[in-house]
């Protein structure tokens, strides 16, 4: 099965969720930092689009 961009980053964002939990947001910080410094801003963004649905993931966790 091939998974498209968007499937990708939620399944990333579930990764992140399943295994760093409340220390998720660092984590994904912690990625956009590291790609910062190495001028990567296509993996910046990236990670900043998994940190957008890793926090609709968490609201939503929290609702339930």
């Amino acid at each position: 099965m091939v998974l498209n961009r968007d499937q990708e980053r939620w399944a990333a964002a579930l990764w992140v969720e399943k295994n760093h939990g409340d220390a998720g947001l660092a984590y994904i910080a912690k990625q956009v930092e590291r790609l910062t410094l190495e001028g990567d801003g296509a993996g910046v963004e990236t990670w900043k689009a998994i940190g957008d649905r890793f926090d609709q993931v968490r609201r939503k966790s929290a609702s339930n």
